[in-house]
Protein backbone atom coordinates (compact mmCIF):
# COMPACT_ATOMS: atom_id res chain seq x y z
CA UNK A 1 0.00 0.00 0.00
CA UNK A 2 2.84 2.38 0.83
CA UNK A 3 4.50 1.48 -2.46
CA UNK A 4 1.33 2.28 -4.40
CA UNK A 5 0.92 5.62 -2.63
CA UNK A 6 4.54 6.51 -3.32
CA UNK A 7 4.36 5.64 -7.02
CA UNK A 8 1.13 7.65 -7.41
CA UNK A 9 2.80 10.67 -5.80
CA UNK A 10 5.85 10.27 -8.05
CA UNK A 11 3.47 10.28 -11.00
CA UNK A 12 2.11 13.66 -9.89
CA UNK A 13 -1.14 12.50 -8.32
CA UNK A 14 -2.49 14.69 -5.53
CA UNK A 15 -3.45 12.44 -2.64
CA UNK A 16 -5.26 13.36 0.55
CA UNK A 17 -4.73 11.65 3.88
CA UNK A 18 -6.90 8.58 4.43
CA UNK A 19 -7.61 5.80 6.90
CA UNK A 20 -7.85 2.57 4.92
CA UNK A 21 -9.56 -0.63 6.03
CA UNK A 22 -8.42 -3.68 4.08
CA UNK A 23 -10.71 -6.67 3.87
CA UNK A 24 -10.45 -9.44 1.31
CA UNK A 25 -11.40 -12.98 0.46
CA UNK A 26 -8.60 -13.74 -2.01
CA UNK A 27 -6.23 -16.24 -0.32
CA UNK A 28 -2.74 -14.84 0.25
CA UNK A 29 0.14 -16.75 -1.26
CA UNK A 30 -2.10 -19.01 -3.35
CA UNK A 31 -1.18 -17.69 -6.79
CA UNK A 32 -4.49 -15.88 -7.20
CA UNK A 33 -3.09 -12.36 -7.53
CA UNK A 34 -3.92 -11.16 -4.05
CA UNK A 35 -1.10 -8.61 -4.25
CA UNK A 36 -2.47 -7.13 -7.49
CA UNK A 37 -5.96 -6.97 -5.98
CA UNK A 38 -4.67 -5.02 -2.97
CA UNK A 39 -2.57 -2.74 -5.15
CA UNK A 40 -5.41 -1.82 -7.50
CA UNK A 41 -7.96 -1.39 -4.70
CA UNK A 42 -5.49 0.83 -2.84
CA UNK A 43 -4.81 2.96 -5.90
CA UNK A 44 -8.50 3.48 -6.64
CA UNK A 45 -9.27 4.26 -3.01
CA UNK A 46 -6.47 6.81 -2.73
CA UNK A 47 -7.34 8.44 -6.04
CA UNK A 48 -10.97 8.75 -4.96
CA UNK A 49 -9.89 11.03 -2.09
CA UNK A 50 -7.94 13.42 -4.30
CA UNK A 51 -8.30 15.42 -7.49
CA UNK A 52 -6.49 13.13 -9.93
CA UNK A 53 -8.20 10.68 -12.23
CA UNK A 54 -6.27 8.16 -14.29
CA UNK A 55 -7.28 5.68 -17.00
CA UNK A 56 -7.53 2.15 -15.68
CA UNK A 57 -4.67 0.80 -17.86
CA UNK A 58 -2.41 3.51 -16.42
CA UNK A 59 -3.44 2.50 -12.89
CA UNK A 60 -2.49 -1.08 -13.74
CA UNK A 61 0.91 0.09 -15.00
CA UNK A 62 1.62 2.10 -11.84
CA UNK A 63 0.55 -0.77 -9.57
CA UNK A 64 2.91 -3.07 -11.43
CA UNK A 65 5.68 -0.51 -10.92
CA UNK A 66 4.97 -0.53 -7.17
CA UNK A 67 5.33 -4.32 -7.00
CA UNK A 68 8.49 -4.26 -9.11
CA UNK A 69 10.20 -1.51 -7.12
CA UNK A 70 8.90 -1.92 -3.56
CA UNK A 71 8.35 -5.67 -3.31
CA UNK A 72 11.17 -6.58 -5.65
CA UNK A 73 9.07 -9.05 -7.65
CA UNK A 74 9.73 -8.62 -11.36
CA UNK A 75 6.14 -9.36 -12.29
CA UNK A 76 4.43 -8.47 -15.53
CA UNK A 77 1.28 -6.42 -15.82
CA UNK A 78 -1.28 -9.18 -16.41
CA UNK A 79 -2.59 -9.45 -12.83
CA UNK A 80 -2.96 -5.72 -12.30
CA UNK A 81 -4.55 -5.28 -15.71
CA UNK A 82 -7.27 -7.85 -15.16
CA UNK A 83 -7.91 -6.44 -11.67
CA UNK A 84 -8.65 -3.14 -13.39
CA UNK A 85 -10.25 -4.26 -16.65
CA UNK A 86 -12.00 -7.55 -15.90
CA UNK A 87 -15.39 -7.99 -17.56
CA UNK A 88 -18.29 -10.13 -16.41
CA UNK A 89 -18.45 -13.35 -18.42
CA UNK A 90 -15.21 -12.82 -20.30
CA UNK A 91 -11.53 -13.64 -20.39
CA UNK A 92 -9.06 -11.00 -21.61
CA UNK A 93 -6.49 -11.47 -24.36
CA UNK A 94 -3.84 -8.92 -23.43
CA UNK A 95 -0.86 -7.62 -25.38
CA UNK A 96 1.48 -6.82 -22.50
CA UNK A 97 3.65 -4.55 -24.68
CA UNK A 98 1.02 -2.23 -26.11
CA UNK A 99 -1.66 -2.91 -23.47
CA UNK A 100 -4.14 -3.50 -26.27
CA UNK A 101 -6.70 -6.04 -25.14
CA UNK A 102 -9.65 -7.98 -26.44
CA UNK A 103 -12.52 -9.52 -24.50
CA UNK A 104 -13.05 -13.22 -25.15
CA UNK A 105 -16.47 -14.54 -24.10
CA UNK A 106 -16.51 -17.61 -21.88
CA UNK A 107 -19.44 -19.91 -22.67
CA UNK A 108 -22.31 -19.19 -20.29
CA UNK A 109 -22.47 -22.79 -19.06
CA UNK A 110 -18.82 -22.80 -17.92
CA UNK A 111 -17.64 -22.02 -14.41
CA UNK A 112 -14.11 -21.57 -13.08
CA UNK A 113 -13.27 -24.00 -10.29
CA UNK A 114 -10.12 -22.97 -8.45
CA UNK A 115 -8.44 -25.66 -6.36
CA UNK A 116 -5.99 -24.60 -3.65
CA UNK A 117 -3.30 -27.20 -2.95
CA UNK A 118 -2.78 -25.54 0.47
CA UNK A 119 1.00 -25.59 0.03
CA UNK A 120 3.40 -22.81 -0.88
CA UNK A 121 7.06 -23.64 -1.21
CA UNK A 122 9.43 -20.78 -0.36
CA UNK A 123 10.70 -20.45 -3.91
CA UNK A 124 8.18 -18.41 -5.83
CA UNK A 125 9.53 -14.83 -5.76
CA UNK A 126 13.21 -15.72 -6.09
CA UNK A 127 12.51 -18.38 -8.71
CA UNK A 128 10.29 -15.98 -10.67
CA UNK A 129 13.10 -13.43 -10.82
CA UNK A 130 15.51 -16.17 -11.89
CA UNK A 131 13.20 -17.23 -14.72
CA UNK A 132 13.00 -13.63 -15.88
CA UNK A 133 16.80 -13.40 -15.92
CA UNK A 134 17.05 -16.64 -17.89
CA UNK A 135 14.55 -15.37 -20.45
CA UNK A 136 16.47 -12.11 -20.75
CA UNK A 137 19.62 -14.14 -21.45
CA UNK A 138 17.69 -15.84 -24.25
CA UNK A 139 16.68 -12.45 -25.65
CA UNK A 140 20.31 -11.30 -25.73
CA UNK A 141 21.19 -14.44 -27.70
CA UNK A 142 18.47 -13.93 -30.29
CA UNK A 143 19.26 -10.21 -30.67
CA UNK A 144 22.61 -11.28 -32.16
CA UNK A 145 20.65 -13.14 -34.84
CA UNK A 146 18.04 -10.43 -35.42
CA UNK A 147 18.65 -6.95 -33.88
CA UNK A 148 14.93 -6.15 -34.16
CA UNK A 149 14.09 -8.61 -31.37
CA UNK A 150 13.15 -6.91 -28.11
CA UNK A 151 11.61 -9.80 -26.16
CA UNK A 152 10.90 -13.51 -26.56
CA UNK A 153 7.50 -12.62 -27.99
CA UNK A 154 9.42 -11.52 -31.10
CA UNK A 155 11.00 -14.96 -31.52
CA UNK A 156 9.02 -17.21 -33.83
CA UNK A 157 8.77 -20.97 -33.30
CA UNK A 158 10.71 -21.37 -36.56
CA UNK A 159 13.56 -19.18 -35.31
CA UNK A 160 13.63 -21.06 -32.03
CA UNK A 161 13.85 -24.39 -33.84
CA UNK A 162 16.54 -23.14 -36.25
CA UNK A 163 18.82 -21.32 -33.81
CA UNK A 164 17.79 -22.32 -30.30
CA UNK A 165 20.29 -25.13 -29.81
CA UNK A 166 23.02 -22.54 -29.38
CA UNK A 167 21.51 -21.71 -26.00
CA UNK A 168 22.42 -23.42 -22.76
CA UNK A 169 20.04 -26.33 -21.98
CA UNK A 170 18.30 -24.41 -19.19
CA UNK A 171 17.83 -21.18 -21.13
CA UNK A 172 16.63 -23.17 -24.16
CA UNK A 173 13.91 -24.75 -22.03
CA UNK A 174 12.78 -21.38 -20.69
CA UNK A 175 12.67 -19.87 -24.18
CA UNK A 176 10.87 -22.88 -25.60
CA UNK A 177 8.16 -22.58 -22.95
CA UNK A 178 7.61 -18.85 -23.53
CA UNK A 179 7.56 -19.01 -27.33
CA UNK A 180 5.20 -22.00 -27.42
CA UNK A 181 3.03 -20.62 -24.62
CA UNK A 182 2.46 -17.43 -26.60
CA UNK A 183 1.24 -19.56 -29.49
CA UNK A 184 -1.00 -21.57 -27.17
CA UNK A 185 -2.49 -18.38 -25.72
CA UNK A 186 -3.55 -17.09 -29.12
CA UNK A 187 -4.91 -20.51 -30.05
CA UNK A 188 -6.84 -20.74 -26.77
CA UNK A 189 -8.44 -17.33 -27.30
CA UNK A 190 -9.63 -18.37 -30.76
CA UNK A 191 -10.87 -21.72 -29.51
CA UNK A 192 -12.65 -20.25 -26.49
CA UNK A 193 -14.36 -17.68 -28.67
CA UNK A 194 -15.46 -20.46 -31.02
CA UNK A 195 -16.75 -22.56 -28.12
CA UNK A 196 -14.25 -25.32 -28.95
CA UNK A 197 -13.75 -26.51 -25.39
CA UNK A 198 -12.08 -29.74 -26.47
CA UNK A 199 -9.29 -27.72 -28.03
CA UNK A 200 -9.08 -25.47 -24.98
CA UNK A 201 -8.71 -28.53 -22.73
CA UNK A 202 -5.83 -29.83 -24.84
CA UNK A 203 -4.07 -26.48 -24.78
CA UNK A 204 -4.44 -26.14 -21.01
CA UNK A 205 -3.01 -29.63 -20.54
CA UNK A 206 -0.05 -28.79 -22.79
CA UNK A 207 0.44 -25.52 -20.92
CA UNK A 208 0.71 -27.26 -17.57
CA UNK A 209 3.11 -29.84 -18.94
CA UNK A 210 5.30 -27.05 -20.33
CA UNK A 211 5.22 -25.15 -17.03
CA UNK A 212 6.20 -28.39 -15.29
CA UNK A 213 8.89 -29.66 -17.66
CA UNK A 214 10.33 -26.59 -19.43
CA UNK A 215 9.71 -23.61 -17.17
CA UNK A 216 10.00 -25.83 -14.08
CA UNK A 217 7.67 -23.92 -11.78
CA UNK A 218 5.27 -26.69 -10.84
CA UNK A 219 5.57 -29.04 -7.87
CA UNK A 220 4.27 -32.43 -6.75
CA UNK A 221 1.10 -31.02 -5.21
CA UNK A 222 0.14 -28.99 -8.27
CA UNK A 223 0.76 -31.98 -10.52
CA UNK A 224 -1.41 -34.17 -8.29
CA UNK A 225 -4.22 -31.60 -8.38
CA UNK A 226 -4.07 -31.40 -12.18
CA UNK A 227 -4.14 -35.19 -12.42
CA UNK A 228 -7.06 -35.37 -9.99
CA UNK A 229 -9.25 -33.33 -12.33
CA UNK A 230 -8.77 -35.59 -15.34
CA UNK A 231 -11.82 -37.66 -16.23
CA UNK A 232 -14.21 -36.04 -13.79
CA UNK A 233 -17.71 -35.26 -15.12
CA UNK A 234 -17.98 -31.77 -16.61
CA UNK A 235 -14.21 -31.17 -16.72
CA UNK A 236 -13.21 -29.03 -19.72
CA UNK A 237 -9.54 -28.32 -18.99
CA UNK A 238 -7.23 -27.25 -16.20
CA UNK A 239 -3.70 -26.20 -15.30
CA UNK A 240 -1.70 -24.53 -12.56
CA UNK A 241 -2.11 -20.78 -12.15
CA UNK A 242 0.07 -18.11 -10.57
CA UNK A 243 3.80 -18.19 -9.89
CA UNK A 244 3.97 -21.90 -9.14
CA UNK A 245 5.69 -24.04 -6.48
CA UNK A 246 2.31 -24.48 -4.83
CA UNK A 247 -0.87 -22.46 -4.84
CA UNK A 248 -3.80 -23.26 -7.11
CA UNK A 249 -5.03 -24.84 -10.28
CA UNK A 250 -7.82 -23.35 -12.37
CA UNK A 251 -10.34 -25.61 -14.08
CA UNK A 252 -13.11 -25.06 -16.60
CA UNK A 253 -16.16 -27.06 -15.53
CA UNK A 254 -19.72 -27.17 -16.81
CA UNK A 255 -22.19 -25.42 -14.52
CA UNK A 256 -24.29 -28.48 -13.72
CA UNK A 257 -21.22 -30.47 -12.66
CA UNK A 258 -19.44 -27.94 -10.47
CA UNK A 259 -20.67 -29.17 -7.09
CA UNK A 260 -19.85 -32.81 -7.81
CA UNK A 261 -16.54 -31.83 -9.38
CA UNK A 262 -15.56 -29.85 -6.28
CA UNK A 263 -16.30 -32.78 -3.98
CA UNK A 264 -14.62 -35.40 -6.11
CA UNK A 265 -11.42 -33.47 -6.88
CA UNK A 266 -11.02 -32.68 -3.18
CA UNK A 267 -11.38 -36.36 -2.32
CA UNK A 268 -8.92 -37.44 -5.01
CA UNK A 269 -6.34 -34.87 -4.00
CA UNK A 270 -6.68 -35.68 -0.30
CA UNK A 271 -6.06 -39.36 -1.00
CA UNK A 272 -3.04 -38.64 -3.21
CA UNK A 273 -1.38 -35.83 -1.26
CA UNK A 274 -2.69 -36.32 2.28
CA UNK A 275 -3.84 -32.69 2.31
CA UNK A 276 -7.39 -31.33 2.46
CA UNK A 277 -7.68 -28.63 -0.24
CA UNK A 278 -9.94 -25.63 -0.53
CA UNK A 279 -12.10 -25.41 -3.64
CA UNK A 280 -13.71 -22.21 -4.92
CA UNK A 281 -16.44 -22.09 -7.57
CA UNK A 282 -16.15 -18.81 -9.47
CA UNK A 283 -17.35 -16.90 -12.50
CA UNK A 284 -15.57 -14.12 -14.40
CA UNK A 285 -16.58 -10.76 -12.94
CA UNK A 286 -15.92 -7.07 -13.47
CA UNK A 287 -12.68 -5.56 -12.28
CA UNK A 288 -12.27 -3.30 -9.26
CA UNK A 289 -15.03 -0.77 -8.70
CA UNK A 290 -16.49 1.28 -5.87
CA UNK A 291 -19.05 -0.43 -3.66
CA UNK A 292 -22.35 1.41 -3.57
Amino acid sequence: MLGVATVLRQHGCELAGANLLVHGEVPIGAGLSSSAAVEVATALALLSTGKTQLPLPEIARLCRQAENEFVGARVGIMDQFVSCMGKDGHAILLDCRSLESRLVPIPAHIRLVVCNTMVKHDLATGAYNTRRAECEEGVRYFVKIDPAIRALRDVSPEMLDRHGRGLSPTVWKRCCHVVRENERTLDAARSLGDGNLGRVAKLMRESHESLRDLYEVSCRELDLMVEAAEGLPGFCGGRMTGGGFGGCTVNLVTHESTSDFAVQIAERYQRAAGITPQVYICSPENGAEALR
